[in-house]
């Protein structure tokens, strides 16, 4: 008669597997606890993603295609400048230039015996002859100057301003009457105490925005 083992554990077929599957769940268990635990200690190894903004495509378009405001825009036009008409211009009287306008340097004068700035030119004439307007405009004052003798002033387009002075007393204008080129507006004489040695004469200076300019320069715009 045979003897049972009774000091052993028997697995069968099914004992067998089952210890299989409790072994491979253990390992699982372990595993997942290690990966977890190394996680939790360095947050590097975390998701790249997790702190990243990704950009949208459409978003690098829309940005790459925005239009700058420096540059010139579709429909608009450079302002244009006005074009200012040549003002026609003409000698105040025939005669010979005796004194050129100087004031960058020194010019002697005969009167006062010393060097000083002129800021007109002297023309030379007989006594009586006409003195006409250099250009169109308007007669801005008349007056008795102490040194330069009998004095007209006109202001014209643009900011000129012509004065003639050393006239005779007697005068074709006033104040606020409009003259035009060659239009008379008194006589040759010889009233400017400053400028007496040079006998009859007219003594034209010029302005431009309240600045000294040379007569010859004015004259020269016509």
């Amino acid at each position: 008669m045979s003897k049972k083992n009774t000091s052993g554990i028997s697995f069968g077929g099914k004992g067998y597997y089952i210890a299989l599957i409790l072994c491979a769940v253990a390992i699982g268990i372990s595993g997942y606890l290690y990966y977890q635990n190394i996680n939790e200690e360095d947050p590097q190894l975390q998701s790249p993603t997790s702190s990243v903004d990704v950009l949208d495509p459409n978003d690098v378009q829309a940005v790459a295609t925005q239009p700058t405001l420096n540059g010139p825009t579709s429909g608009t036009t450079a302002p244009t400048q006005p074009v200012k008409k040549p003002m026609k211009t003409g000698m105040p009287v025939s005669g010979q230039t005796v004194a050129e306008y100087a004031m960058d340097c020194l010019s002697y004068n005969p009167t006062t015996r010393d060097w000083r700035v002129h800021n007109g030119i002297d023309i030379a004439a007989e006594a009586g002859t006409i003195v006409c307007a250099a250009a169109d405009g308007t007669v801005y004052t008349t007056y008795e100057d102490e040194t330069m003798g009998t004095t007209v002033v006109i202001r014209h387009d643009n900011g000129y301003v012509t004065v003639y002075s050393s006239l005779a007393k007697e005068l074709s204008v006033s104040a606020g009457d409009t003259v035009t080129l060659g239009q008379a507006i008194g006589c040759v004489g010889n009233t400017a105490l400053l400028e007496s040695a040079i006998g009859d004469h007219v003594h034209f200076s010029v302005t431009c925005q309240d600045a000294p300019m040379d007569p010859m320069e004015f004259l020269e715009l016509g």
